[in-house]
């Protein structure tokens, strides 16, 4: 799964977390993630896997579609 550098910015926010925290813990450099976020660079397949990996193992849904529309959006999903 692919995911936008503004999915990614507003996944953390929503998460309440520092470009640090997501670099470290989906094991890649922040200057990579923070290059992804401002647009200048894709992460390799590798790493955009381990950082969709821990947004949405804390509870992170992306949104590519809203009434049949493509869309560029995150929810946060908490456990009842």
């Amino acid at each position: 799964m692919r995911i936008s550098a503004a999915q990614c910015r507003a996944a953390r926010g929503l998460l309440n977390i520092s470009q640090a925290e997501l670099a470290e813990r989906a094991l890649i450099s922040k200057q990579s993630l923070s290059l992804f976020e401002v647009g200048r660079t894709n992460p390799t397949r590798a790493s955009m896997k381990a950082i969709v990996g821990v947004l949405t193992g804390d509870g992170i849904k992306f949104i590519d579609e809203y009434d049949g529309m493509p869309a560029d959006g995150v929810v946060l999903v908490r456990a009842a």
